[in-house]
């Protein structure tokens, strides 16, 4: 259940500010940002302060709406740490319009450069060549879902979160944001054709299953990892041997050859040989819609790693899922189900700011950002716990992950 906002904040609320000292000085150079047209200097609310409130608001809990921010903007503590003085709700508004949320993506960039390196998880996956890349999104609705369902149009259903998630690290490096009506480029598929990176395995579900696109991925010198329909035709040439691990990890086939009909002319078809690896698993019972008992329960998988053994494949599948865990902890840990804003621009902020939050979690425990981890530095934010309570979370990390 959500919390309900206080009727007023004080200054013993708001701590654990001096732990935003680590990003403010990279705030700086957004000063200038929406001064152009500010010929009188009438302008109070800047856009280094509007970034560094919203982080206020992503690591006080006790500050849950926009109303809640314009009352910690109020408070002394907060003026002369942020360097920001008392903002109106209108200033707050106003602000989404006139920033521009593109400028914060060189922030989170520098911020990713500054992480530690992490040894993963998992030994097997830290000899591949190419970084781990889950690439999904994930709807943010503007109404209450209640509301959304009755009052929204085709054109007014909220908006679509695509996120890039490097699975060996735990944390977002890309988010674009578009409406959720998924037409054009806004769709999932157009949107990773247009920001392929070079020297990125991308773990995709079934809702990237486009040849267009695995040609695309292929020609910008990255990979994929792609769960397909199990019935499309597939031309076999090289059935590979299962090897014990393989066997162990579930895979039943490992094949090589070319996807989809040789006679269809209609659509672009893959123009290298791909890999298609079958895996048994456990089917979970589907709780509602309409079931389809003949349907295969196996996971089909194409992909264009040719030399990587087939159980490999099978993990790195099976770590998509973190991207999905990753949804949860910006949804419902760091409270961007909740949105400051209707504006795109607005919501496009708070997404940047909610990256930076995730990124300052692991700069300062030297960990990937964890529901654990963000509930002790919000007890630490709203003064339930203090200093050394803090270091000991973060020692206990480090002695649980060196066993």
């Amino acid at each position: 259940m959500a919390k309900k906002q206080t009727d007023s904040i004080q200054a013993c609320d708001i701590t654990g500010l001096k732990y935003l000292d680590r990003v403010l000085p990279l705030f700086k150079r957004l000063r200038p940002e929406g001064t152009e047209r500010d010929k009188a200097g009438n302008r109070q609310l800047f856009y280094d302060q509007y970034c560094a409130l919203q982080l206020l608001y992503l690591f006080n809990p006790i500050v849950t709406s926009l109303r809640g921010l314009q009352q910690a903007s109020e408070l002394k503590k907060v003026q002369r740490k942020l360097g920001c003085p008392r903002s109106s709700l209108g200033s707050l508004s106003e602000a989404v319009r006139v920033f521009d949320p593109e400028l914060l993506q060189e922030i989170v960039g520098e911020l990713i450069e500054k992480l530690p390196a992490q040894e993963p998880q998992d030994r097997r996956l830290q000899d591949l060549a190419q970084t781990l890349t889950a690439v999904d999104g994930t709807f943010l609705k503007t109404l209450p879902q209640i509301t959304q369902a009755c009052f929204s149009t085709r054109q007014d259903k909220g908006w679509q979160l695509h996120t890039h998630f490097e699975i060996l690290r735990g944390i977002p490096v890309r988010m674009d944001l578009t409406d959720a009506t998924g037409r054009k480029d806004g769709n999932e598929k157009s949107m990773l054709t247009n920001v392929l990176e070079k020297d990125r395995c991308y773990i995709l579900d079934r809702a990237y299953e486009k040849y267009a696109l695995f040609n695309a991925i292929v020609n910008a010198g990255s990979s994929y990892v792609c769960r397909i329909r199990g019935d499309h035709i597939f031309v076999e040439q090289e059935s590979r041997e299962l090897t014990a691990e393989a066997r162990a990890a579930g895979v039943l086939e490992d094949q090589v050859g070319q996807l989809g009909s040789p006679k269809s002319r209609r659509i672009e078809h893959p123009d290298h040989p791909v890999r298609r690896i079958t895996v048994k698993v456990t089917p979970h019972p589907k709780r509602g819609g309409r079931r389809r008992e003949g349907a295969s329960q196996d996971l089909v998988v194409a992909t264009s790693l040719l030399d990587v053994p087939a159980e490999i494949i099978a993990l790195i599948y099976q770590h998509r899922w973190q991207i999905e865990l990753f949804f949860r902890f910006l949804k419902h840990v760091l409270g961007c189900r909740h949105l400051l804003s209707q504006n795109p621009q607005g919501i496009q902020i708070q997404t940047y700011c909610a990256m930076i939050a995730c990124l300052l979690i692991s700069l300062i425990t030297g960990k990937k950002p964890t529901l654990r981890t963000f509930e002790m530095l919000c007890f630490y934010f709203s003064g339930l716990a203090d200093e050394d309570d803090l270091i000991n979370h973060i020692n206990r990390l480090q002695s649980h992950e060196s066993r």
